[in-house]
């Protein structure tokens, strides 16, 4: 489990303002925090040295891209073992229809959030690339009827 970084409110105000625009210029964050820009660059450096910022994504919407049906399929693999693990999940991350692949407890192994053309596509993606696979026992589909977008993860600004 990664060790967590103590983090004081310039930090914590800086990650509040990058969560909702992650393209905002260091000029503009130091004026917002009231520090130097050199003294936000610095801090937003060392926030990335520490694995605090993971990094800067570029998001898009599956459904302009002709992807408009979007499900979770939780997948049992069997048996589920330490060598069948890695390359399974390999392989699904590669797969353009994957968004993410998360590994649970309990009686499902794996949920996988995939975004498709159709429900041909997805016909096609649980047949062709899940239960074609020997280890793969069991694909349960769940349709997503609609999303919204959660978080920050950081705690609320207190007054």
């Amino acid at each position: 489990m990664a060790e967590s970084v103590v983090l004081d409110p310039v930090d914590l105000h800086l990650l509040r303002l990058l969560q909702n625009d992650a393209r905002a210029t260091y000029r503009d964050l130091a004026a917002q925090v009231g520090v130097a820009p050199s003294t936000c660059l610095d801090r937003v450096t060392r926030l990335r040295r520490s694995g605090v910022i993971l990094g800067h994504q570029l998001r898009l919407d599956p459904a302009k891209l002709g992807r408009g049906l979007q499900a979770l399929l939780s997948v049992q693999v069997r048996p589920h073992r330490r060598e069948l693990v890695g390359p399974f999940v390999e392989r699904i991350r590669a797969l353009p229809e994957s968004l993410s692949v998360f590994h649970l407890t309990g009686p499902d192994d794996y949920l996988v959030h995939v975004a498709v053309a159709d429900m041909a596509d997805l016909q096609r993606l649980v047949l062709d690339e899940f239960t074609s696979q020997r280890e793969v026992a069991r694909v349960e589909t769940r349709l997503i009827f609609q999303q919204w977008d959660c978080g920050p993860v950081l705690p609320p600004a207190t007054p």
